[in-house]
C-alpha cells in the first residue's frame, strides 16, 4: 500500500469515527445499523483495513449520507477548478473498483460526479441506497456493464445513458470487459 493510500485510509478511518461518536452511536450500535460486523467496523476505524465498495454503502446507508458525502474527508474544500491530479480516487482492490471523484460534494451545490472503473467479472451489490430516492444518471463509457436496481436489470454498452432514482437494493455487474463510467448524482 503506497504512501496516499495509507493515507486515505486514515483520513477515512477519522472521519467514521468521528460521524459515530457524533451521532453518539457505539460500534455495536453502527453494526447493527449497518449489518457490518462489529469487530470489521474496529478495524475500519483504527485504519488496519479500507473498506469494500459494499462495506462504504452500508455506512453511508446507517448514516444516512451519499457515499461521496461519507468519502469526503478526502476531499479538498469547495474550489471552481479540480485538476484531474487534485481528484481523489478511493480504491476496493478486492472487487477492482476505482471511485474517482470528478465534483466533490459540497453543501452549496446539488450535482455531484463520479468516475468509476470495475474490473472484469466483479460483482458489486448494495442491499439499500444511503439515501432513499437519490436521482442517479449513469453514462457508460466502455465496455459493458449490467446494472439492477430495484429488482429492474438493464444491461449498458458504451453510449448509453440510465437514469433512476435509488429507492432499494442495486448491483453493478461486469462480464468478460471492464467497465468504465461516469455517474451523476442530484
Amino acid at each position: 500500500m503506497g504512501y496516499g493510500a495509507i493515507d486515505q485510509t486514515k483520513a477515512l478511518a477519522d472521519h467514521l469515527r468521528g460521524l459515530r461518536v457524533e451521532r453518539g452511536l457505539t460500534l455495536q450500535d453502527l453494526a447493527l445499523a449497518s449489518g457490518v460486523s462489529r469487530a470489521t467496523l474496529s478495524r475500519i476505524e483504527n485504519g488496519e483495513v479500507s473498506p469494500t465498495a459494499e462495506t462504504v454503502g452500508r455506512l453511508a446507508a446507517a448514516f444516512a449520507l451519499p457515499i461521496s458525502q461519507l468519502l469526503a474527508p478526502m476531499e479538498p474544500g469547495f474550489p471552481a477548478l479540480i485538476r484531474h491530479a487534485e481528484q481523489s480516487v478511493w480504491h476496493d482492490p478486492q472487487h477492482g473498483y476505482a471511485r474517482r471523484i470528478l465534483s466533490p460534494p459540497s453543501g452549496h451545490l446539488k450535482l455531484e460526479m463520479i468516475e468509476c472503473a470495475i474490473e472484469p467479472h466483479q460483482r458489486i451489490a448494495y442491499d439499500r441506497p444511503a439515501v432513499p430516492d437519490h436521482e442517479h444518471h449513469l453514462l457508460l463509457l466502455s465496455g459493458a456493464l449490467s446494472l439492477t436496481v430495484d429488482g429492474a436489470r438493464h444491461d449498458l454498452l458504451p453510449g448509453d445513458c440510465l437514469r433512476y432514482r435509488l429507492r432499494g437494493a442495486s448491483c453493478f455487474e461486469t462480464g468478460d470487459q471492464p467497465a468504465r463510467y461516469i455517474i451523476a448524482l442530484v
